[in-house]
């Protein structure tokens, strides 16, 4: 057979080729039984292989099928099974990409601006609050102004006095130091009032979003009394943001600032690496917890959800490991589907020991090579169902 033919010839084609080479096998051999013997004895066959092997087929899977059937694609990692730390962990927005937006007076809300899911920007109004409050910081602003403008004139009449040689130098450093307590009550009085974002009527505080992102929870109902410090809305920034995931005390020394990892969501996997680690573990949990940084496509974590990570906590090229899901069984042999431009190729390997999820291949595939992973049953499924309709 030359190779070019080899090539275009597929998994369930070959099969049947060799279904039928049987079948032609016992009609010669029960035809020879049938004849009288002669001086000549027949060939004797050469005995075959207790697993014949798996031919080379590709299955065309096209892209979208495999974002809908959630069939993950990731890369063969070098390294022995201690290499790979499987734990759980949360997505977590940085510190500036999430806001709590909290009520800064008690009072009735008045009026409520944005609800839940929409997009605001920063300084946008979120809801109003009529309060006592707010009415008793507008008072006392008003009063402070006044007190610093009279200073502030005494101060000025006191100044002109003192270089006609009327008053003497003790009373202009009087009216000089009055001057200076009042500004900083004023001071102070509008400090407070643009800290509770007092409103221009002088008896409400409007809400304000302190970052531009979404609204993601609001607990504000229109007319109800809230308390100061009562959260109202929260709204995330859809920046950057990073998984935190416990690991037992015993690991701590073997995960270190850089090191890589793997985290799976409900798409494809995306790659991180590990920005720090704390170095005691919590009262509660007994754990230690990883930080991870996710790296390129993080916009498909999403806030509060719970993913599942993978450490690579140490590169030995001894071997290699995939997930136990990625290993697959065709006709007695274990198998990986290697991702091409048109769909995956079938590829017979090597497999070693199993443990903790995870496969150690010894041979058959190059590490950093794209196979499917979660849910590769599926492109075995869809190439049996091709060879049946074939």
């Amino acid at each position: 057979m030359s190779d070019k033919f080899a090539r275009q010839l597929n998994w369930p084609a070959a099969a049947g080729l060799a279904a039928v080479a049987a079948a032609l096998g016992f009609g010669a051999a029960h035809w020879t039984a049938s004849r009288p013997a002669t001086a000549t004895a027949a060939p004797v066959p050469a005995p075959m292989s207790e697993k014949a092997a798996v031919p080379a087929a590709e299955i065309a899977i096209p892209a979208e099928y495999l974002q809908a059937a959630n069939i993950a694609v990731e890369a063969v990692a070098s390294g022995g099974l201690d290499a790979e730390i499987l734990t759980t962990g949360t997505v977590s927005a940085l510190p500036n990409s999430e806001a709590a937006i909290l009520a800064r007076a008690s009072g009735n809300v008045t009026r409520v601006l944005r609800r839940l899911g929409d997009t605001v920007r920063a300084g946008d109004a979120l809801a109003q609050v009529e309060s006592q409050d707010a009415a008793a910081m507008a008072a006392e602003r008003r009063s402070s102004t006044a007190r610093a403008e009279l200073a502030r004139k005494s101060f000025a009449r006191e100044s002109s006095l003192f270089k006609q040689g009327v008053t003497a130098r003790q009373d202009l450093e009087a009216a000089q130091a009055a001057l200076a307590v009042a500004e900083s009550e004023a001071q102070r009085a509008n400090a407070v009032a643009r800290a509770a974002q007092l409103g221009p009527d002088g008896r409400s505080v409007t809400v304000r979003s302190p970052i531009a992102g979404t609204v993601t929870a609001e607990s504000v109902t229109l007319g109800a009394f809230v308390q100061p410090q009562t959260e109202l809305f929260h709204v995330a920034g859809g920046g950057p943001v990073a998984v935190e995931a416990p690991v037992a005390a015993a690991d701590i020394g073997r995960i270190a600032a850089g090191d890589k990892a793997t985290i799976l969501a409900g798409g494809a996997p995306v790659e991180a690496k590990v920005r720090a680690v704390t170095p005691t573990v919590g009262a509660g949990t007994r754990a230690a917890t990883v930080v991870l940084e996710p790296l390129g496509a993080s916009s498909r974590l999403v806030v509060g959800e719970g993913v599942q990570v993978r450490l690579h906590v140490k590169e030995n090229g001894a071997h290699m490991v995939v997930p136990e899901d990625a290993v697959q069984n065709i006709e007695g042999r274990d198998v990986l589907f290697v991702r091409t431009a048109a769909g995956f190729r079938v590829q017979p390997v090597l497999v070693g020991r199993r443990s903790g999820a995870m496969a150690q291949i010894v041979s058959g595939v190059q590490p950093g090579a794209q196979v499917a992973t979660r849910n590769a049953f599926l492109v075995k499924a869809d190439m049996l169902k091709g060879a049946g309709e074939e």
